[in-house]
């Protein structure tokens, strides 16, 4: 396989490395390499590849360069096994799936990163002292043996460890729902307010084609040995500048879905407590922003947790409370006999463009996505894991937006528990797991830019993550249009993550061996991506300067 990270200087060459592993793999087979040490357990990971083997002429790998705290924030979303459902069953629609769902690759065995072996924004290139090879070393020894993916059988990559691949096909599908049902959901009634009906075809068009580019980044990640994370991919293939491209736009999305909680959390308390108010120094705050500052307040001390994947054994009930939430809409509709009486229009061409930023953010999830192929049992299940997130989730989304506006119509708001009668017992269930889920789901880390000096006192860590917080309140109060910033963020973020960046990543590291119709496809999806993100984006930024000025 021709590797193209070598093209981009980003390992030394080195000719005896292959033999190398070669020959460690021969003396693996006992467990013991020449030194004594267990397979595996004693290599630097500065010193050694992703796939296990040392190879001291490959200073630096992906896995080690920035940014590893943003790693570290999406595990919170997948690195818990949820319980099994039994009503998934086994990936039978692997078999529904056309050929380029279906196609098979070895799967990758990627240990999950160590929190404490955070790094600098920028990998240095002085060598590592003795004490800190030895610090690595003894962290890693928690880690199972790796296999080189070169010389990787069907046999072995069934074998794997279970410590680093146990999630089976129903508890992967499960982390996927918890990564796409958020807070765009609330939004899809409100999404057909804007752009009409028309607006559920361009909802499904978007689910399949993300459902494509989910594929496609495992086909990046399977390519080299070493890729695990996003932004590892975007190295491969755009060198150091797509990996920090990559970084920063994945920053910035998360920052801004940080901002969509603040904004989420005020409006529906203040919709439960509209008469909340105080006088402060001769100031007055209103009940929405007693309601900010407050959330603000609740979410801190979750930030200041030394390791956040504690976070995941709550986050991971999102989907639960994205399917109590529906629950609570039909429940509305039917049984306390508020109606679908609303019919609405076919198209609405002047907010349309706001209803595909809206649509987009509902698949904003890739960057979660290599985390689920790494932790499943069986690789193979991947392509159908995303193609029953996608299904399951599309559903959901679309059943959401047609109750949710043909209940209220043209006076839907941009969460539709805002349109809930409050008298009603299944509407105060919706707004209060709607106020408790995204308190859950603050994860933020920035650790890159504390001196390396500095990485063993914790007080960094906490002022760092202290001012992220309290910068979104005030980014928070000054933009609080919850529908106008989700559809900034889908149509300037989301595009890039899920449509944009996927494809030209797969045509410049796969290139030559792209066939004629994936390289159409990828194109079109490109083309489609920066159409939407365009036009969503300058209307967003249009609509939310006439909100301020209004």
């Amino acid at each position: 396989m021709k590797n193209s990270v070598s093209d981009r200087n980003l390992y030394a060459e080195d000719t005896d490395v292959d033999d190398d592993v070669v020959n460690e793999e021969e003396e693996e087979e006992d467990g013991v390499l020449e030194d004594g040490s267990k397979a595996g357990y004693d290599s630097d990971p500065s010193e050694s590849s992703s796939c296990g083997s040392p190879r001291r002429s490959r200073p630096n790998s992906y896995t080690t360069s920035w940014p590893q705290s943003y790693r570290q924030s999406i595990d919170i979303y997948s690195s818990v096994t949820p319980p099994t459902i039994g009503f998934l069953g086994t990936p039978t629609l692997t078999r529904l799936s056309s050929s380029f769902l279906s196609t098979s690759f070895r799967g990758k065995h990627t240990p999950e990163i160590i929190s404490s072996l955070i790094k600098p924004l920028l990998p240095t290139s002085a060598p590592a002292t003795e004490q800190e090879r030895h610090h690595r070393r003894s962290s890693h020894a928690l880690l199972p043996p790796l296999i080189p993916s070169k010389h990787r059988t069907a046999k072995s990559s069934q074998e794997l460890p279970s410590a680093s691949r146990q999630c089976s096909y129903s508890q992967a599908v499960l982390n996927g729902m918890n990564v796409l049902c958020g807070v765009g959901i609330l939004s899809t009634p409100y999404a057909i307010r804007e752009g009409g009906w028309v607006g559920l075809f361009v909802l499904f068009v978007f689910a399949v084609l993300s459902c494509y580019t989910g594929i496609l980044l495992r086909r990046c990640i399977d390519s080299e040995p070493g890729l695990e994370t996003y932004p590892d991919v975007g190295q491969a293939a755009f060198g150091t500048v797509g990996r920090v491209f990559i970084s920063i736009v994945l920053y910035v999305e998360l920052y801004g879905c940080c901002v969509e909680y603040i904004i989420l959390e005020s409006d529906n308390l203040s919709s439960l407590f509209p008469h909340v108010h105080l006088d402060l120094g001769g100031f007055h705050l209103n009940a929405k922003l007693i309601f900010a500052i407050m959330t603000t307040l609740i979410v801190l001390p979750t930030t200041w947790l030394r390791d956040l994947s504690l976070l995941s054994y709550i986050s991971v009930g999102g989907v639960i409370a994205s399917i109590m939430v529906v629950a609570c809409l039909f429940w509305v509709g039917v049984v306390d006999q508020v109606g679908f009486t609303h019919r609405g229009t076919l198209i609405d061409l002047k907010g349309f463009p706001i209803a595909l930023g809206l649509y987009g953010y509902c698949f904003s999830g890739h960057a979660v996505f290599p985390n689920i192929y790494s932790s499943l049992k069986n690789p193979d299940h991947y392509s159908s894991v995303v193609f029953t997130t996608f299904a399951v989730c599309s559903v959901m989304f679309a059943g959401v937006a047609v109750m949710g506006y043909m209940m209220f119509g043209d006076s839907t708001e941009s969460q539709f528990t805002l349109n809930m009668p409050h008298e009603l017992v299944a509407s105060n269930v919706a707004v209060w797991t709607t106020v408790v889920n995204p308190i859950t789901k603050y994860p933020f880390y920035l650790e890159e830019l504390i001196p390396s000096n500095r990485l063993k006192s914790h007080a960094y860590p906490i002022m760092i993550r202290s001012a992220l917080v309290i910068s979104t309140l005030f980014v928070a109060l000054s933009v609080p249009f919850f529908g106008l910033v989700m559809s900034l963020i889908g149509s300037l973020l989301t595009m890039l993550v899920t449509l944009i960046l996927p494809c030209a990543c797969f045509l410049s590291i796969l290139k030559g061996r792209v066939s004629w119709t994936e390289g159409s496809v990828c194109i079109f999806i490109i083309v489609v991506g920066v159409v939407a993100s365009s036009v969503g984006t300058v209307s967003s930024v249009s609509r939310i300067i006439q909100s301020l000025e209004g």
